[in-house]
């Protein structure tokens, strides 16, 4: 007797695992529809729903599948070395974040912290990088994202695209930093004028801007020791 496979396409579009995972968030899905997820496609006689089910039945849950070794998810029909592996990366990196503690995160508490955190990957640039470091209420970085590339002028550096990402990480403070491609890290008038913009945003925001500092070719000036913040 020829019994018809369920496949993906055969499922309501709202009850399919990627729809709703783009609808409602990952949250939304029960465990073995993120694992068919992971795996991408079932076999010819199975979807891959139905081959995420009977892969959590033989291990029994999440709990002994996260200690699956790639002998034993290959050994299941339907499991191949891709997506052993692709199952196996999704579990070490769920491993990694729940170890994954805050200790390491680089803490700055001067100027020459900033520099330091800075420094190699801006001296040799070509083109002027405009980057903000975001800190939480221990100075340690959160974050680090480069805002703009290109010559420094007030209209281009709008406070909103800095603090936008401060407000996201719910960082407590912000270290803006720009190189000078020329090795002079001396301080331009519009480099002040964007310093003093910045802090009177970040006062109206609560969100303290820390410093703007200027990379040189192993030098750096900080507008905070200048006077300018």
């Amino acid at each position: 007797m020829h019994i018809e496979t369920i496949m993906i396409k055969d499922y309501p579009q709202n009850e399919r695992p990627r729809e709703r995972f783009i609808k409602n968030g990952p949250q939304s899905l029960s465990n073995h529809e993120l694992i068919a997820l992971i795996l991408g496609t079932g076999t010819k006689k199975e979807s891959v729903l139905q081959l995420s089910n009977r892969l959590l039945a033989e291990f029994e849950g999440l709990r002994l599948l996260k200690d699956a070794t790639l002998e034993e998810l290959t050994a299941i029909k339907g499991i191949g070395s891709a997506k052993a592996i692709h199952l196996l990366a999704a579990i070490e990196i769920g491993r990694r974040l729940a170890t994954h503690t805050h200790d390491d995160r680089y803490v700055i508490r001067s100027p020459e912290d900033g520099a330091k955190y800075l420094m190699n990957d801006m001296r040799f640039l070509s083109q002027e990088h405009f980057v903000c470091l975001y800190l939480n209420t221990k100075n340690q970085v959160i974050h680090r994202q480069t805002i703009f590339i290109g010559s420094l002028n007030a209209s281009i550096v709008h406070p909103r695209e800095v603090f936008r990402e401060a407000v996201r990480r719910a960082a407590a403070s912000v270290i803006c930093a720009h190189n000078h491609p020329s090795g002079d890290a001396s301080p331009s008038r519009e480099d002040i004028e964007v310093t003093k913009r910045l802090v009177e945003c970040g006062k109206m925001i609560g969100i303290e801007l820390l410093d703007h500092l200027i990379i040189g070719d192993n030098k750096y000036v900080s507008l905070k020791e200048k006077g300018y913040v």
